[in-house]
């Protein structure tokens, strides 16, 4: 069973999917800082600051009036937090279109490194149609 489980790390697929993990974590510290120290900082100036990150309802207990998220956590209340639901999809859509970008980018330079595509050869001409067999037969039986 060990010699198996060597064979299944030593194997390449599994080396590469590791790398891949690694590479993949540390891609995703950069995308979610490119996003929440750049991006949405420019987002909240174009709004007008707008965050909707605090907004919530009380579903149960008491919450001080315009108490943060955080401080409505804090009391033990039953917060329902649309605000920072928001905020979520928001941030998603962001780094959703900027990976779409990065891998746009990066699949034009791999095609561009591959080189132009092979011209394809020309196409033989295609055999005789139909009346113009017929127009040979009728010219041969003429003779």
């Amino acid at each position: 069973m060990l010699s198996e489980f060597k064979d299944f790390i030593a194997k390449g697929n599994v080396m590469d999917m590791a790398v891949g993990i690694i590479i993949g974590a540390a891609f995703t510290a950069i995308v979610t800082s490119l996003v929440g120290d750049l991006i949405n900082p420019i987002i909240g100036l174009v709004s007008g600051g707008v965050d909707f990150t605090n907004n919530y309802a009380v579903l149960s207990g008491e919450v001080a009036e315009g108490a943060s998220l955080e401080a409505a956590r804090e009391t033990g209340a039953a917060v329902f937090a649309y605000g920072a639901f928001i905020m979520a999809i928001i941030n998603f859509l962001i780094i959703a279109f900027v990976v779409f970008m990065l891998v746009r980018y990066v699949n034009k330079v791999k095609a561009a490194a591959e080189g132009p595509a092979e011209e394809k050869a020309p196409e033989e001409p295609a055999g005789p149609t139909q009346e113009e067999l017929l127009a040979d037969i009728l010219a041969a039986l003429k003779k």
